[in-house]
């Protein structure tokens, strides 16, 4: 029987099982194109003793990320967030060009450029050569491996320790959670602070995000889980913040169990909220599948509709949780409700979507094909994308079917 990741606990309870799947970042080359695609079972379940959501893993992460092609800069309203990210660090924990900020899954250099831009001294940590060449051609150094307490080792034992520390939504990719939160154990300076950004897996179940459940994503997290995670490694959350991106996640603050940052009101807050909508009883795990299965067929529905009624369809956004969607309505390009895919990433335009092998276009060709509706597949960037495509002259609608029904 499959057990925990975290605790060992025995499997016993599904959340979802969406079927089969490729990987969700196994964008498929033109030249590939009649090779056909691997597909994995996406079954999520749920540990009873330490309520920890995890996908069951059918592939190592160096298969999942050998040919990765997300890159973090392609969004301005993100890097603005990361700017901003910098600037309030620096201020509050008092860092200078005498300390050294190091990223765990540092992708391009998106964030720590900002603090090399104030003079910091910065070092990325990043498993994907691809994206960890464009960083360092920013003049961001970066290490390429993964990140554990093995990586972690090897750094200090080059006289590396960091001021600061930051892991933005990559907790939940690994599949050894315990090895990875206790690298920073051990890279962590006595009173420096880790953050730590993940979609807050409470929206995922009050809100049917499902689309955010890919293999790529191993774990689920919630504040509760995380003060197990982190004081299993003699790591302490001191505060938290709510985020709007992906969803709704959230941002911890970590130090060592015997560091002196006091914890704040907002941890003890967050618990409350995530008491209030029962993640703590597994009666509130349980009807997840049949809520998303009304979001399937209200979905196909409508693009059955719109095909019958002669309307053309585009789509943006061909990143995971678009692929996770698709692949769950089966849908292909042979069905022909959906024409195309956009997205800003020059590196994924001229690619197919894996699974339902619909092309990957830039958004100036998408606005040229003149759909009459755009599926916001990347609803969580809803507004930039609109934004961007009336810019562009694009003037039908947008529809987005998560995590609510919308016309735009």
């Amino acid at each position: 029987m499959t057990s925990c990741r975290f605790c060992g606990h025995p499997l016993k309870h599904t959340l979802v099982d969406l079927g089969l799947s490729p990987l969700a970042n196994a964008y498929v080359r033109t030249d590939q194109a009649d090779l056909p695609d691997r597909f994995y079972p996406l079954h999520t379940m749920v540990c009873e003793q330490c309520k920890l959501m995890q996908v069951l893993d059918y592939e190592k992460p160096e298969v999942i990320f050998s040919d990765y092609l997300y890159f973090s800069s392609f969004s301005d309203q993100w890097l603005k967030q990361c700017c901003h990210y910098a600037e309030t660090m620096i201020e509050r924990f008092g860092l200078s060009s005498e300390s050294l900020v190091i990223e765990v899954a540092s992708n391009d250099g998106y964030l720590l450029q900002f603090f090399k831009e104030k003079g910091i001294r910065v070092l990325g940590v990043e498993p994907s050569d691809k994206v960890a060449e464009v960083a360092i051609s920013k003049g961001v150094p970066t290490d390429i491996a993964f990140f554990g307490r093995d990586t972690a080792r090897r750094l200090r034992d080059q006289g590396i320790q960091a001021d600061h520390m930051a892991a933005n939504n990559v907790v939940a990719h690994v599949p050894d959670i315990n090895d990875f939160v206790g690298g920073f154990q051990i890279l962590l300076k006595a009173d420096a602070v880790a953050t730590f950004e993940f979609s807050h897996s409470m929206n995922l179940i009050v809100e049917n995000q499902f689309d955010f459940i890919y293999h790529e994503h191993f774990s689920y997290l919630t504040l509760g889980f995380a003060q197990r995670l982190f004081a299993a490694s003699g790591l302490r959350v001191f505060d938290v913040e709510k985020l709007p991106t992906h969803g709704g996640s959230l941002r911890l603050f970590v130090c060592h169990e015997n560091a002196r940052h006091a914890q704040t009101a907002a941890v003890d807050q967050v618990l409350e909220e995530e008491k209030a909508a029962g993640l703590d009883r597994m009666e509130t795990y349980q009807g997840f599948t049949q809520r998303v299965e009304a979001i399937r067929e209200q979905s196909m529905n409508y693009l059955q509709k719109a095909k019958a009624e002669g309307r053309k369809v585009g789509a943006y956004g061909a990143a995971a949780k678009g692929n996770t969607f698709l692949n769950y309505l089966q849908l292909t390009a042979d069905h022909g409700l959906i024409c195309c895919v956009a997205d800003r990433n020059v590196h994924k335009q001229g690619r197919l979507m894996p699974g339902s092998r619909l092309p990957i276009v830039s958004p100036e060709e998408l606005v040229a094909q003149l759909p009459d509706e755009v599926i916001l597949l990347a609803w969580n960037m809803a507004d930039e994308i609109m934004q961007q495509l009336r810019s562009l002259g694009y003037q039908g609608r947008f529809v987005q079917f998560l995590p609510s029904f919308l016309i735009h």
